[in-house]
């Protein structure tokens, strides 16, 4: 039985984000496309395409394995686990994240990854987020930071 495309292009994101080819994973977007995560949220396709390229291009230790990827005509999603450094302090993140996807004409329209917060600030953040990780004030706090540095990272690339 062959697989859909759509289940190929996800394979093809995964394979590219494992290689840390960011402009593999940028090109399976949609112009339209629409990204939220726990730290990243309501990013348009400029913002998806640029935060991957700056994941990819800080996330010097990255691991990435990736598994239980289907998907069908209008929909598809991926089980796919993160090994890094968490650069803003130097801590070893093992990140265990669902993926869910929406499609259109063959591109990805709207991704959206699901991870359990408070695990990953334990690891990110040690005692602060032990403490801390938990309360909207934390999330809130870190929602702000990684749209900020983003806005950065997009700002210095267009300069």
């Amino acid at each position: 039985m062959s697989k859909h495309p759509n289940q190929l292009l996800l394979e093809h994101f995964y394979t590219c984000f494992q290689n840390k080819d960011y402009a593999g994973m940028q090109a399976c977007y949609s112009d339209d496309a629409t990204f939220n995560d726990e730290a990243f949220q309501n990013l348009d396709a400029a913002q998806v395409r640029a935060m991957w390229e700056m994941l990819i291009r800080n996330g010097k230790d990255l691991k990435l394995e990736f598994k239980d990827v289907s998907a069908n005509e209008h929909s598809g999603s991926a089980y796919w686990e993160a090994r890094y450094t968490f650069s803003a302090t130097g801590r070893k993140v093992l990140n265990k994240i669902k993926a869910s996807f929406e499609f259109e004409n063959g591109k990805i329209k709207k991704h959206v990854d699901r991870f359990d917060f408070y695990a990953w600030a334990r690891q990110a953040f040690g005692i602060t987020g032990i403490l801390l990780g938990w309360t909207p004030y934390f999330h809130k706090k870190v929602n702000s930071t990684a749209k900020g540095n983003l806005a950065r990272f997009m700002q210095h690339k267009s300069s």
